[in-house]
């Protein structure tokens, strides 16, 4: 009798590279230890860089990023602007749309597989929030379009309540949402410390959450903290780490994730991507951490086949 021996999903992985200049004029540097860490891709943090003026393409600018990037042994992803929110009031919901679809053709100009963009939220008091959902669901499925004409795979990625939001998705309701676009080029990220501070403040079980998205995951976020939403003033980001509150970007392992657990509930579909999200203070951490990180992607395994 011939064994099967599953085979991890992640066929890649790698880190977010640092925000560094707006002008990218330093991103030789960043590309230059990526590859001597010898991952497989880096993260390249779109949102902090000028590349868009007025949901406007600077195509000149775009075009030196990718000079910039070529002849590289690496893949890229794109971490595009923070503040898009789909679920934004009508009145803004265009301008989410136009920097989103910049976003989209500057992964495309890039070769950039997946584009992670944040999953919406409210916080107009005055707001349906089910219709504020149908208002999300309906962008995406247009963004999708674009995206898959393009050759780019969106990541919705699941985010926490920050101050001021009164709602942003659960991971299962995040799962909901995608099942019901059910676009092949609108995919999850799965932040799985964001997963645990969302859930601390439902008051859900963070391991069937991130279960149920688990199937739609084709792009990780991973790094460690001790799900312990933001609740004492600190002057300092050191002393938040010191009281284990926030979205801290830890180092794997020195948080309160139990890793094993989310090995053993999180089953994305083959082909996902693994990307590391370190806080800058910890970079000393980053030899020894592309380590731990591909050790701990080689040990998710895809859903099960059936017998």
């Amino acid at each position: 009798m011939q064994m099967h021996i599953p085979v991890s999903p992640i066929c890649a992985s790698g880190y977010a590279i640092r925000e560094g200049s707006p002008e990218f004029d330093d991103i030789g540097a960043a590309l230059d230890e990526a590859e001597g860490l010898g991952v497989d891709l880096v993260e390249l943090p779109v949102y902090a860089w000028h590349l868009i003026v007025g949901g406007r393409l600077l195509n000149e600018r775009v075009a030196d990023l990718v000079r910039a990037l070529e002849g590289r042994n690496l893949a890229y992803s794109v971490h595009g602007t923070l503040a898009i929110n789909l679920m934004d009031i009508p009145e803004r919901l265009p301008r989410h749309e136009k920097v989103l679809e910049a976003n989209i053709e500057i992964a495309a100009a890039l070769g950039a597989q997946h584009l992670v963009m944040h999953t919406g939220f409210v916080t107009d008091p005055g707001d349906d929030i089910e219709v504020a959902y149908s208002r999300q669901r309906d962008a995406l499925v247009r963004a999708g379009e674009r995206a898959a004409a393009l050759g780019v795979r969106l990541c919705v990625e699941n985010i926490f309540r920050f101050a001021g939001a009164r709602e942003t998705a659960t991971p299962s309701k995040l799962a909901g949402e995608l099942a019901a676009i059910e676009h092949d080029a609108v995919k999850a990220t799965l932040d799985v410390s964001h997963a645990y501070l969302r859930c601390a403040d439902a008051r859900l079980d963070p391991l069937a959450e991130i279960a149920a998205l688990g199937p739609h995951v084709a792009h990780f976020h991973l790094h460690d903290s001790f799900g312990m939403p933001s609740a004492l003033w600190t002057y300092q980001p050191a002393e938040a780490v010191a009281f284990g509150e926030g979205d801290l970007h830890l180092p794997i392992g020195w948080g309160g994730i139990d890793w094993d657990a989310v090995v053993q509930a999180v089953q994305p579909a083959p082909g996902a991507v693994a990307v590391m999200e370190l806080d800058p203070r910890h970079w000393r951490e980053l030899p020894d951490q592309v380590g731990v990180l591909k050790g701990l992607a080689a040990r998710f395994r895809p859903a099960a086949e059936p017998v």
